[in-house]
């Protein structure tokens, strides 16, 4: 049967189109992005999800994480950020359930929310010095809130367990003097997140999760007047805040406008530009200024958290994809996952303490939350 021209041209149409198609699918795990030094490459969220949850057990493990009643002490280094990206992951790689590592991470949660009077503190005045009692039960109680409801907005409802996680931590908020507003921080004087300026960041970050609770929770008045105590807080000492600490408060205040002025806005959009590495990424040093305590010399490679972290704030603040800066960044972040070796999964972050050993106990720590900022800005998660 002779086939006509139109015929002829429009079955190559269809064609074209498949195999165009076929294409973009083959590819669409590349992050597209424009002006970046280096193409973007593949990244692998099933050898990230490994690493992490690797992480995870061996958290779980560690004995110096033993608390009483059968509980594991929470990170904000590694359990933190594994629970923010968690879900995300499950999606992404198509599970049908909890992973085990996370399972058994907000099993030992939930059960210090729900037996918080009578769970002992992770720190406490008579082993860790005058003031760590109330430091520690304050920090775990925005710990606790703010991945429950994280864990909660990811999978739609809020649950009992998150109200109690809640309840505990407003009977905990400052209501006078400079922490109005806000809690207590363990202070072992280590950035970015046992330090004196650490307390603002969780603020913020739980407000941002608050802010993302399901059921409308944040709209609740009871709840609506912690928020705003808190969002005071955070308006009242931005200034004085690293521009790591200020970063997440433009996360913020994409869910919370007023959170900044118009003036505070452009100053930090500027500051953070001005900081990118010229290889497209961010290094956390150059984000929060301090001498190491060693007086080691400083890093001065582009890194995953600090990376991850500003990508994150830009995209939530309206920044688009194709802004040549988070362009950079998302490229930055495609490239530099670890694709072999111990750390195969992972994006490289290094103290701003100290020089520490890799293999060493505490020498993956900020490999753990640079793994999980630099997933959840790959995935636009925020």
């Amino acid at each position: 049967m002779s086939v006509t021209k139109p015929a002829f041209a429009k079955a190559a149409a269809v064609s074209l189109g498949l195999l165009l198609l076929a294409a973009a699918l083959l590819f669409s795990r590349a992050t597209v992005v424009h002006g970046a030094s280096n193409p973007p490459a593949a990244w692998s969220p099933q050898t990230a999800a490994h690493y992490l949850d690797d992480r995870e057990i061996w958290w779980q493990k560690w004995p110096r994480a033993q608390k009483d009643h059968g509980t594991v002490c929470i990170s904000c280094h590694t359990q933190l950020p594994y629970a923010m990206v968690r879900p995300a992951l499950e999606r992404e790689l198509g599970e049908t359930a909890m992973n085990p590592a996370e399972k058994t991470m907000m099993d030992s949660i939930e059960k210090r929310v729900n037996g918080w009077a009578d769970m002992a503190p992770f720190y406490s005045d008579a082993k860790n010095g005058v003031g760590k009692t109330a430091e520690a039960q304050a920090t775990e109680a925005v710990l606790n809130a703010t991945i429950l409801a994280s864990f909660d907005a990811a999978h739609g409802n809020l649950r009992p367990v998150t109200r109690t996680a809640y309840a505990n931590l407003w009977a905990l908020q400052e209501e006078t003097g400079d922490l109005a507003g806000a809690w207590k921080w363990q202070n072992f004087h280590l950035g970015p997140w046992e330090g004196a300026e650490s307390g603002y960041q969780g603020a913020a970050l739980l407000l941002i999760e608050t802010l993302n609770a399901p059921d409308g929770f944040a709209r609740e008045p009871a709840v609506c007047a912690h928020l705003d105590r808190l969002a005071d807080y955070l308006r009242r000492e931005y200034s004085a805040q690293p521009p790591v600490n200020q970063l997440y408060v433009l996360w913020a205040s994409a869910r919370r406008p007023g959170l900044l002025t118009a003036t505070e806005r452009k100053a930090l959009l500027q500051t953070i530009r001005s900081r990118q590495q010229s290889d497209g990424g961010w290094l956390t040093m150059a984000l929060d200024e301090r001498e190491r305590i060693d007086h080691s010399p400083e890093p001065t490679d582009s890194d995953g958290y600090a990376t991850g972290l500003a990508v994150l704030a830009l995209e939530a603040s309206g920044t688009p994809r194709a802004d040549p800066s988070v362009a950079r960044g998302l490229a930055w972040l495609a490239n530099h996952q670890e694709k072999d070796g111990v750390w195969t999964g992972s994006w490289n972050a290094l103290s701003i303490n100290k020089k520490r050993d890799p293999q060493s106990d505490p020498g993956p720590f900020m490999r753990d939350a640079a793994t999980a900022y630099a997933i959840l800005a790959l995935e636009n998660r925020h």
